[in-house]
């Protein structure tokens, strides 16, 4: 029980709202100073620097100035008119775009925060102006966030292959069919919420097929960059991490000499959300690291396998057992770092009962999300009710609807292996 103290001081130090790099790092250093007394603490700071020292770890600054880019090159524009010209004459047709634009937005930003921070921006505003309340409009918003990271290349996707030891380009394509299956949920859900409210349709008819074709002409080169992506891992023109720097240089000449709203005066912010988005996400990965160290030192992955497998032996059970954890963790902690912090524990016990990790590897990048926009600390739910300014208590009434609809997403992709595994065996 006392190599488990690190962990409790862990979770003590999240719930005191310490910033959890800085929690991981003291929970570390702890187990290193007082427990662990014959390592150098020296050698903990090497550990800490070595840690920053990979190769597959560049991909993710290049992902985050990608959807930086977006932003400033007039790209999410054009997928907002694509998503409006689908979905504008659904009943709740700006909702239906919010949900539209994630999907779209995903396979470029790859994070729930950056698409929520867009979408509260620029699509929030226009919704209340037409007669959506700031509560639905931000519960909406929170919502479709989550797809951001299943649809490839999310960032979180990116993180579970390294330390699950799969490949990425199998990760990224086991993403496609559960990101559908959730947006599709959250449509369904939102028509029959708009339906009962009377929010009409964004048009008054359906796009015709000439409105499409112009409106997919304009946004064709935006639409392209996750295939261009995902094909060229997949034929081995480039590394996941060189795909990270393909999709920087497409945005930018597509900023540029396409769409033409791209400055070069534009990059000095575009650097600064980069650097931010960057050093916050590298921070925790590394400080996940050094406490990964005491994790390997004291075998918690292994005796956690151990409790498991004394309490279960059955697969289905195992993964109820997980999914309750991790959408309990998922209220507390971001995505990346509940990632880090809790795969190298359970992935071992997963693959002991037979569970495909890509399979066990998406179930818990569902239930993270998940987690993040449920009550009472979801971490999507805060930063899109600062970001509007309205009161928790409307967002957690119109959460719930949503919130079961991706619950129910969340059940069949854990008992229904095929749904996640289809694409990638297909593909193999």
């Amino acid at each position: 029980m006392v190599s488990f103290i690190p962990m409790f001081i862990l979770f003590g130090l999240f719930f005191l709202s310490v910033p959890i790099a800085f929690s991981l790092m003291g929970s570390a250093l702890f187990f290193y100073a007082f427990q662990n007394v014959s390592m150098d603490l020296d050698l903990i700071m090497q550990h800490f620097i070595r840690s920053a020292e990979s190769f597959p770890l560049l991909a993710i600054p290049f992902f985050i100035m990608a959807g930086s880019i977006m932003n400033y090159s007039g790209i999410s524009k054009r997928l907002m008119g694509m998503a409006e010209v689908l979905t504008g004459h659904l009943s709740g047709g700006l909702a239906q775009v919010n949900i539209l634009l994630s999907v779209l937005m995903g396979g470029i930003s790859g994070s729930a925060n950056a698409d929520a921070a867009m979408q509260c921006k620029v699509l929030v505003p226009e919704m209340v102006k037409r007669g959506y309340s700031k509560g639905f409009s931000a519960a909406i918003t929170a919502a479709s966030s989550t797809i951001s990271p299943i649809i490839p290349p999310g960032i979180v996707l990116i993180i579970y292959a390294l330390l699950a030891n799969v490949s990425v380009t199998r990760m990224f394509i086991a993403g496609y069919v559960p990101g559908f299956l959730m947006a599709i949920a959250l449509m369904i859900t939102v028509g029959i919420i708009s339906k009962k409210r009377g929010y009409k349709p964004d048009r008054e008819k359906k796009a015709t097929p000439k409105e499409i074709f112009i409106q997919f002409k304009d946004s064709i080169w935006a639409l392209i960059l996750p295939f261009v992506i995902i094909l060229g891992m997949r034929i081995g023109i480039f590394t996941p991490t060189e795909a990270g720097a393909v999709a920087v240089v497409i945005t930018t000449l597509i900023g540029i000499f396409i769409y033409k709203e791209l400055q070069i005066s534009m990059f000095g912010d575009i650097l600064k959300e980069t650097i931010y988005g960057t050093s916050t996400v590298m921070f925790i990965i590394i400080a996940a690291n050094v406490f990964g160290s005491y994790l390997s030192w004291e075998r918690i992955p292994h005796k956690l396998t151990e409790m498991l497998l004394q309490f279960t032996t059955s697969p289905w059970r195992m993964l109820l057992i997980v999914n309750l954890i991790l959408l309990f963790v998922g209220m507390f902690i971001d995505g990346g770092a509940a990632m880090i912090i809790l795969a190298p524990l359970l992935i071992p016990a997963a693959v002991k009962l037979g569970i495909d990790p890509l399979h066990f590897g998406i179930v818990m990048v569902v239930n993270i999300m998940i987690g993040g926009i449920t009550p009472p600390f979801g971490s999507m739910m805060f930063l899109t009710c600062s970001l509007l300014k309205i009161k928790l208590e409307e967002f957690i009434k119109e959460i719930f609807p949503f919130v079961v609809a991706l619950l129910i997403v969340l059940g069949l992709l854990t008992y229904v292996p095929s749904i996640v595994l289809f694409l990638p065996n297909l593909l193999n």
